[in-house]
C-alpha cells in the first residue's frame, strides 16, 4: 500500500515563509517509482487550482500568481513546497498528488489528506 503524509501547514502572517513537505511511503516494502509530483490549492469557496508542479526530471511549472515566491522540489520520496512572502490569498488547504508506480500495483494517482495554510493580514 502506498500513502501521503503531508506536512508544514501553519498559520503565518503575511510575508511570512512556509515549507510543506510530501512524503510517499509503500507499507509493503516493494520499490517506488515517483513520477510527476503536484502541489494544489482548496481555497473557500473556490475550486481546487494546480500551485506547482514537477516531473521526474525536475521540470517544474508554476501558477502564474506563485511564481517567484514559490519553489517545487523533489528529494524522493519527497516533495516540497518552499512558500515565501506569502500572502493572504494564499490561504487554503495545500493538497499533494503524485504519480506513483510500485511493481505490485502498477501505475497509481494519489492524492493527500491536506495541510491547512493560513495567513493573516
Amino acid at each position: 500500500q502506498v500513502q501521503l503524509e503531508e506536512s508544514g501547514g501553519g498559520l503565518v502572517p503575511a510575508g511570512g515563509s512556509l515549507k510543506l513537505s510530501c512524503e510517499v511511503s509503500v507499507t509493503s516494502g516493494s520499490v517506488t517509482r515517483l513520477d510527476r509530483a503536484a502541489w494544489y490549492r482548496q481555497a473557500p469557496g473556490k475550486q481546487r487550482e494546480l500551485v506547482a508542479s514537477i516531473t521526474r526530471s525536475g521540470s517544474t511549472d508554476y501558477l502564474d500568481f506563485v511564481k517567484g515566491r514559490f519553489t517545487i522540489s523533489r528529494r524522493n520520496p519527497t516533495v516540497y513546497l518552499d512558500m515565501n512572502n506569502l500572502r493572504s490569498e494564499d490561504t487554503g488547504v495545500y493538497l499533494c498528488n503524485v504519480d506513483v508506480w510500485t511493481p505490485i500495483t502498477g501505475p497509481l494517482n494519489l492524492w493527500g489528506q491536506g495541510t491547512q495554510v493560513t495567513v493573516s493580514s
